[in-house]
């Protein structure tokens, strides 16, 4: 499959404080831990190794076990990995993504893709170690809107659901079959398809969709709303109670990055905690000035804790807490013996806000690794490329200056009257001198005559520019149709399209890109199909 790469920075569509740490630029360090090179693994092995708990590897475990029971027989690969699990030399490497309808846009591919072959090349470079790649199933989430549509040729197919408010996971598939199922095009591989219509939940479709995507490479899904898991979390919800020890951490952090000339991805909130009620809705936990308690507001009503029954609340019934953003990556790496958390780039820039509250809580900080990001390349457009005389990396040229580039090759001749401008203003000038000399009330006009030729000066070479481009009008509209095929609506492709959009006509894109990607050579990649 020929691949061709060029920088993040090149592709001029991620932000600086991204390229910037791709670049190790000395302003960034101060934010991550250790940077993904591969030799860096061996310290961050050690140092997990040494933090993570037997209590917390056989509660991870027995947890998974019972959440792959559902699924009936499991594949010996996701088995053995759930077996390496209980070993104390096996470690993860972890990406999170929410569940998005049919998986939403490329990236959620690209992220798994990514984290799987970074546990192949980690196994390679240190063989007395085991390597398990996790999806962190963002079950509870409440932003339906979200999650709650994908793009298949052009079309937006969406499901209206009246559950809203809650923990996605959760949400029964009410609707989904008329308004989405049943509407999806034949060539729609039936796996898809059965993953919804089988399942009681939107966490236990998109379990079972994974599985049937990835469960031939090991990969395990992992849905951390559960009691027992959220035992694990305790002392973080003590502390966050009765110290608000993460909203400081984040705010120091956020305060340190605009100082460096960046932009804060995160607002964090005084407690940076959810409360997940009896009637199935995600609250934010607020205090309350007046009240001088912690109140959590549910639509309609409200409910108020002292702060001394929300710490017994938080130690008895740990599972009604629900970290949001802040919090969330602190409880991942309390379950999971992960040395890496593979992100999208404004992920990684967001994970930077919150080394802090690692350092607070005595976590050690996962190394951040940037999601593979690619630009997929059918045969038919590769082609038209090709014929155009423009090469996979230049396609990311802004369209103006690629219909110059394509016009050189096809001998247009560029129309400029810069010069003619230049002679017209020096000629007026002179007339305007002599005006000043006869009848300085004859300036003005003079001026203005300056003005209206100018003008049609500048007229008359839109239209020589015009008359030039149709000559070769076909080629431009093909360059402009590619560039908005390539780009939709100016974006990514990854940003928008839905991997069925290339798994139907190409039925090995997985194992495709499992060859192609490097995660740790940082490059943006153009895979071309063969």
């Amino acid at each position: 499959m020929p691949l061709h790469t060029l920088s993040y920075a090149a592709t001029g569509a991620f932000s600086p404080l991204l390229t910037d740490y791709l670049a190790q630029k000395p302003a960034v360090k101060q934010f991550y831990h250790r940077f993904p090179v591969l030799e860096e693994f061996g310290a961050q092995i050690e140092e997990k190794r040494a933090a993570y708990s037997p209590e917390a590897r056989q509660r991870l475990v027995k947890s998974l076990q019972t959440q792959y029971a559902r699924l009936g027989d499991v594949r010996p690969e996701v088995r053995a990995n759930l077996n390496l699990l209980a070993k104390d030399t096996t470690f993860t490497v972890v990406t999170g993504h929410q569940l998005n309808l049919f998986t939403g846009p490329l990236y959620f591919l690209y992220k798994v893709v990514t984290t799987i072959k970074l546990c192949r090349q980690l196994k390679e470079a240190y063989p007395q170690y085991d390597f398990v790649p996790v999806y962190w199933m963002a079950t509870e989430d409440h932003d339906f809107a979200e999650i709650n549509h994908f793009n298949l040729f052009g079309k937006r197919y969406e499901w209206q659901s009246g559950q809203v408010g809650g923990p996605v996971g959760r949400l029964a598939l009410d609707g989904l079959a008329d308004q989405v199922l049943d509407q999806l095009p034949a060539e729609v591989p039936a796996s898809f398809q059965a993953a919804y219509r089988e399942s009681g939940t939107l966490a236990e479709a998109m379990q079972r969709l994974v599985y049937e995507l990835f469960g031939e490479y090991g990969l395990v899904s992992l849905d951390a709303d559960d009691p027992d898991l959220k035992q694990t979390l305790v002392p973080v919800l003590e502390r966050e109670i009765t110290e608000q020890v993460s909203n400081r951490a984040v705010q120091a952090a956020s305060e340190q990055l605009a100082a460096a000339g960046y932009k804060p991805q995160v607002y964090s909130r005084p407690l940076n905690l959810f409360f997940l009620t009896d009637d199935g809705r995600r609250e934010r936990l607020e205090f309350d000035a007046e009240l001088d308690c912690v109140q959590v507001r549910i639509r309609n009503t409200s409910r108020c804790h002292s702060q001394q029954e929300l710490l017994e609340l938080a130690r008895q019934h740990p599972e009604y807490f629900s970290p949001n953003v802040v919090l969330r990556p602190l409880y991942q790496e309390l379950l999971l013996p992960n040395l890496c958390y593979v992100g999208g780039g404004a992920e990684v820039a967001y994970w930077f806000q919150f080394k802090k509250v690692f350092d607070e809580f005595q976590v050690p900080f996962p190394i951040l690794l940037p999601r593979n990001s690619a630009l997929y390349l059918g045969k038919a457009n590769a082609g038209k490329l090709r014929k155009l005389g423009v090469t996979p990396t230049e396609v990311f040229k802004p369209l103006p200056e690629l219909k110059k580039q394509v016009g050189a090759l096809l001998g247009q001749e560029e129309v400029s009257l810069s010069e003619q401008q230049k002679a017209l203003a020096e000629t007026f000038k002179q007339i305007t001198e002599l005006a000043q000399r006869l009848d300085p009330t004859l300036v003005k006009t003079v001026a203005a005559e300056a003005q209206k030729t100018a003008g049609s000066l500048a007229g008359l070479e839109k239209r020589l520019s015009k008359a030039a481009e149709s000559k070769h009008e076909t080629a431009y509209s093909q360059l402009t149709a590619l560039k908005d095929k390539l780009f939709p609506g100016g974006e990514l492709q990854e940003r928008v399209d839905n991997m069925l959009s290339i798994l139907i006509n190409n039925p090995q894109f997985i194992k495709q890109l499992l060859e192609a990607f490097d995660p740790l050579a940082l490059d943006f990649v153009i895979v071309e199909e063969e």
